[in-house]
């Protein structure tokens, strides 16, 4: 079975945080002590939070990070350094807790960044506290054109249960979320197989039937990538896999709210269909997010433009080429765009993504004391960080 997961601890000061509840609109007393919360205090029902303008609210959790601020997982010479600066660059944007995710590559390729993330984490407590486990994202992807993606083609390939092993081996047990197509014969053995050692497995950039989206959910499979994304530009009308997934109780789906890779009525329509409690917001963020607008050159996806408005797409084309805008981001365009309030725009960033990534995203005595306090108001396109604490330590 897959070792569960665990913090080393560390000591951090005793303090009392406090802010303004986003579900409540009361005041907010948190202390913390030796990195965990110890008491919550609140104001009395009848009352408000006064004069407090700043909300607080558990960090951000993300679950699909490539890269941020240049920092790049998907490099071939990615260091210990780079995951310390990701790390760092993932605090000051509110995440205090998020799984750096591998794209399709060679064997080899995926097997020494697995093994530079597990160094990373041995090294430094506060890395091995924001990184509970790793996602993987390929490399069992549909190779064709439109559900692929940027992947690359050469490197996809059919689920294999001893590739999946030699990953864990190289990184001891750090890869906790697969996503792949279950187009492939062998993927129902395969989800099977990783459920039973306690990894989650998500459905994206796939092109499969109905029937392969329910086989895989019957084996184990209990999210989808991006739903809306890494898909063909055009499906038949029904059946497709959308609605599939959109349909299955089962499934909770992570959706990218930055204003770019989904329109507001879609995911209004797919938030509808899956409820509060199965959605998560996730940035999906590549190297370029945090950097100037422009035009860049990169290894996967070439030539691509850097929008003001935070669009990367291909250059002299209109096909997206990543995501670069933060969580906190996606958190306030998914009040505009889901017709939501704050407080549940942040359980899909907080408490929902927790539960596949070490029960994070929570305010409750006993859990670590990872809080950001953000001021925001209705039409705000991001949340604009005060504070952001991990285990009880001010990091911004």
């Amino acid at each position: 079975m897959r070792e569960p997961f665990m913090s080393k601890p560390f000591m951090s000061k005793s303090r009392t945080v406090t802010g303004r509840d986003p579900a409540t609109g009361r005041s907010l007393t948190i202390a913390i002590a030796d990195g965990l919360i110890t008491s919550i205090g609140t104001g009395p029902q009848d009352e408000r939070a006064g004069d407090e303008s700043i909300w607080l609210a558990p960090g951000l959790v993300d679950l699909q990070v490539n890269g941020f601020n240049g920092h790049d997982i998907n490099r071939g010479d990615i260091t210990v350094a780079t995951v310390t600066a990701l790390t760092d660059a993932m605090l000051r944007v509110g995440v205090t807790t998020y799984l750096p995710t591998i794209i399709t590559a060679s064997e080899e390729a995926i097997v020494a960044a697995l093994g530079v993330i597990a160094a990373a984490r041995a090294a430094d407590a506060r890395i091995f506290h924001a990184i509970p486990s790793v996602h993987v994202e390929g490399p069992h992807l549909s190779p064709e054109d439109g559900p692929r993606g940027a992947h690359p083609r050469e490197h996809i390939r059919p689920p294999d249960i001893d590739e999946f092993q030699r990953w864990q081996a190289v990184s001891g047990n750090l890869v906790g979320l697969v996503t792949l197509s279950p187009h492939y014969p062998e993927a129902p053995a395969y989800i099977s197989a990783l459920t039973r050692q306690g990894v989650h497995v998500a459905i994206g950039h796939t092109h499969a039937s109905s029937a392969a989206i329910t086989a895989a959910v019957d084996a184990g499979a209990c999210l989808s990538t991006h739903l809306g994304n890494g898909a063909a530009a055009t499906l038949p009308r029904h059946p497709n896999f959308i609605w599939t997934q959109l349909s299955e109780d089962r499934l909770t789906a992570t959706f990218i709210t930055d204003g770019h890779h989904l329109p507001a009525d879609a995911f209004r329509a797919m938030l509808r269909a899956k409820g509060l409690e199965r959605a998560v917001l996730v940035s999906d963020a590549v190297a370029l997010g945090g950097l100037p607008p422009g035009v860049y050159d990169q290894p996967i996806g070439g030539r691509v433009e850097l929008t003001p408005d935070g669009r990367l797409g291909v250059a002299g084309t209109p096909f997206l080429a990543g995501a670069v805008r933060p969580l906190a981001d996606c958190v306030a365009q998914a009040t505009t765009m889901g017709g939501i309030t704050l407080a549940d725009a942040l359980r899909l960033a907080t408490v929902n993504p927790g539960r596949f990534a070490g029960n994070r995203g929570v305010i409750r005595v006993g859990a670590p004391a990872d809080l950001i306090r953000f001021q925001w108001a209705p039409g705000d396109s991001s949340l604009s960080l005060d504070a952001v604490f991990t285990r009880g330590e001010r990091h911004v």
